[in-house]
């Protein structure tokens, strides 16, 4: 099978089964996705989620949250991973959109990630989700799957040289949907430790399964 004909195939299989993938975490603007993706880091869409409407409540506003005192805010996350660091990034995030960016997410990879708190990841998030944008964010879900699949060789041994190949062999109209793709069926069928091969209809060309099955 070549390159192009798993990728058509893994494609085809996404567009029947997920044709509505989307981000699992609750906003109402960029702001509060901005917000989200932040807290998000090394933490579950679902934890975020149970902490993000007190946040939005108290700080509707990039100004709003710019105006916060370490004091104020950590309560509010305490729940989430490294709160102590992402109390520090949002409350920088918002005070430098209130003085560079009248207070408005920018919409370019380069100008998100001079935000506090915002990597290539998170970047290509907020721009994706968005703005359709065709950028790929490469979590752990997103690389797992993807090696396992063969859908990147073994030789990509970075989050970035993933996103590069991935953005490479995916149709660019596409690619902004294939990001929620790969991390839904990372997140609920292609666990980290127990995968669900039984339940997975790509077993027919993943690469992981067959290296499996040999053993």
């Amino acid at each position: 099978m070549t390159k192009k004909e798993k990728y058509n195939l893994v494609i085809d299989y996404f567009t029947n089964n997920i044709p509505n993938a989307e981000t699992e975490l609750i906003y109402d603007n960029p702001f509060q996705l901005l917000v989200a993706v932040i807290l998000s880091a090394q933490c579950t869409d679902v934890r975020v989620n149970l902490t993000t409407p007190a946040v939005f409540k108290k700080y509707p506003t990039s100004e709003a949250l710019s105006q916060a005192t370490f004091d104020d805010l950590f309560p509010l996350i305490r729940s989430i991973s490294y709160p102590n660091n992402k109390t520090k990034h949002l409350i920088g995030m918002a005070q430098m959109l209130q003085c560079t960016y009248n207070g408005n997410v920018p919409m370019t990879v380069d100008e998100l990630v001079q935000l506090p708190g915002v990597g290539r990841k998170t970047a290509n998030v907020i721009t994706s989700v968005i703005d359709k944008q065709p950028n790929m964010a490469v979590d752990t879900h997103v690389y797992r799957v993807s090696k396992r699949i063969g859908l990147v060789p073994k030789t990509a041994k970075t989050p970035l040289a993933v996103e590069k190949y991935l953005i490479k062999n995916i149709p660019e109209a596409l690619i902004f949907k294939a990001h929620h793709w790969l991390i839904l069926h990372g997140r609920y069928i292609c666990l980290a430790r127990k995968p669900k091969c039984e339940s997975c209809d790509l077993v027919t060309i993943c690469t992981f399964f067959k290296d499996t099955t040999k053993r």
